[in-house]
């Protein structure tokens, strides 16, 4: 009976429940990988690199300082050991399972964005030059002067996606959605004036930061591409967040709307049970001789008194 108590909604005793309602949410997230795996595949834009551009982009190619692999990683699994310590303490599976499926929207969504940019805008990266004449010996066209490349395809394909930055749109999608998480579980703007709540809200924000400058420093994208690729990965973020969450300043913005609906129907089966088995009050109307039907069920009755303004 543990499992069903008020307040305690694990995996065992609702889980089945959660994974049903939101059946089409999980398939809906499936296309969205299979798309954004669609357009890696396509061939990006080859916008015009004249030979005057090139001088913008003859820096070095090198590795990555932060691999693709690790991207996801960073954005998506270490926000899971946050959410899974928070549902083993807290044992609320409705917390838990938005966390994951609005963290995954976050990420697939910015995902999809910043690649279906990336293919119309084919923005040639910082190191485009070593890209399309590895062995450093250039070739244009001598009528229009745009390059003629002779380097190995794939690397040049990965050339003309500079705008904007995955790495970057990734991290903020995924630690700007654990850094508003993080918000609402602290009660940061509880009107209390504990900054330090705040120094580790904008923790993740900081991680997501240092993905995003590594990505400029390796010369895999201008300035332009990280910036743009934080703040569209941002604005997804809360998009994604404020669809499961409440606002962290909201009096109930420690539990996902659902878990405070669950409670809601929880109090109102209650309450209907307690008034087939219970006599209900009458009251007289001062002045008015009708009698109203009143339920006195003291669940129902502490649900609203907490619930008035």
């Amino acid at each position: 009976m543990a499992d069903i108590q008020l307040g305690c909604h694990t995996i065992r005793s609702h889980g089945t429940k959660v994974a049903r309602l939101h059946m089409y949410d999980w398939i809906i997230l499936l296309c969205l990988a299979v798309l954004d795996g669609l357009l890696n595949i396509i061939e990006p834009f080859h916008r015009f690199v004249g030979r005057d551009m090139m001088t913008d982009l003859r820096y070095p190619l090198k590795g990555n300082t932060i691999p693709f692999w690790a991207v996801p990683l960073i954005a998506i699994v270490l926000p899971w050991f946050v959410f899974a310590g928070i549902y083993f303490k807290k044992k609320n599976v409705y917390d838990l399972h938005h966390g994951i499926l609005g963290i995954l929207y976050s990420v697939l969504i910015t995902a999809v964005i910043t690649d279906a940019i990336k293919d119309g805008v084919g923005r040639p990266r910082p190191d485009f030059f070593w890209r399309c004449f590895p062995d450093g010996i250039p070739n244009y066209d001598n009528i229009t002067t745009d390059v003629i490349c002779h380097g190995e395809k794939s690397v040049i394909k990965e050339g003309h996606k500079s705008f904007p930055s995955g790495h970057s749109s990734w991290s903020f999608a995924g630690l700007g959605f654990l850094a508003w998480y993080l918000a609402g579980k602290l009660k940061a703007f509880d009107r209390k004036g504990h900054i330090a709540k705040l120094c580790l809200v904008f923790l993740p924000l900081l991680v997501a930061s240092l993905v995003a400058v590594s990505r400029v420093d390796d010369y895999w994208h201008h300035w332009q591409d990280v910036f743009a690729g934080g703040i569209l990965g941002l604005t997804v973020a809360s998009f994604c967040y404020l669809q499961f969450f409440p606002y962290p300043f909201d009096n109930d913005a420690i539990w996902p709307h659902a878990y405070f609906q669950e409670l809601a129907e929880t109090h109102s089966n209650g309450n209907a049970n307690s008034f087939e088995i219970r006599p209900t009050e009458f009251e007289d109307e001062e002045g008015h001789g009708v009698i109203a039907l009143r339920d006195t069920s003291p669940i129902l009755e502490s649900m609203e008194s907490g619930r008035r303004p």
